[in-house]
């Protein structure tokens, strides 16, 4: 395509344009042999490789990509602003306050009542209730046991990056399984997560029986998680 000077395309003409930073950011990439960051400006040599603003990049040609699960050929991209600076700015520390038990046991009051007292100090949170979630980021799932060990573990990655970014995360679940737990809590530092069991007994959680599960089960027509069993 031929060049042509500002102002000489007419209306309605398709060009090429090139455009440039007056003052370049310094552009920060993952080198994949050594793992280190290097910091190139618009005039480092480059492999080959050029951006679009015209900023080279050394090493880019060697960048590492990673294959994660069904994912393929992505990478982590670390930001200057981290948990420690987002801490810092709320003056508290993030974490997951997890809380497991039956349904009927008390799990979205208490997370409530947390979520209200922590705010009353001062205290940045936000409650990951069960039941909501499934009204949008989980609203694809079933109960079936395959679909509740994916809700289980989505809500883990969710809590994980509130913690990440400084808020403290209150998530309440049924929950049952040590297992599914404890993936979640290996998601985090161990002193960042926080699980708390409500042992409220069968009978009283029947009892409640706030959204009828217990007399719908009772009927044959559905099925309580755990119920009858204990949590491991």
């Amino acid at each position: 395509m031929p060049r042509v000077p500002a102002g000489g395309l007419g209306r309605g003409a398709a060009g090429v344009f090139k455009l440039v930073a007056a003052r370049p950011a310094a552009t920060t990439v993952v080198a994949a042999a050594a793992g280190e960051r290097r910091t190139a400006g618009p005039a480092a040599a480059v492999d080959g490789a050029q951006l679009a603003n015209g900023s080279a990049v050394a090493g880019i040609s060697k960048l590492v990509t990673s294959t994660v699960g069904k994912s393929t050929n992505i990478l982590w991209h670390d930001c200057p602003i981290g948990q420690n600076e987002r801490q810092k700015l709320l003056n508290q520390k993030g974490c997951v306050v997890w809380i497991t038990g039956l349904s009927g046991s008390g799990k979205s009051t208490l997370a409530c009542a947390l979520s209200r007292e922590l705010h009353s100090r001062g205290h940045l949170t936000y409650v990951l209730d069960g039941d909501n979630l499934r009204h949008g980021l989980n609203r694809d799932l079933s109960f079936k046991a395959e679909d509740r060990a994916e809700n289980i573990r989505r809500v883990g990655e969710v809590a994980k990056l509130f913690a990440d970014a400084g808020l403290i995360c209150i998530a309440s679940l049924i929950s049952p399984y040590r297992s599914e737990r404890g993936a979640c809590r290996n998601l985090l530092p161990s002193s960042s997560f926080i699980e708390v069991f409500l042992n409220a007994p069968l009978e009283v959680c029947e009892s409640r029986d706030p959204k009828g599960l217990y007399k719908l089960a009772r009927a044959g027509k559905i099925k309580v998680q755990n119920w009858g069993l204990p949590f491991t």
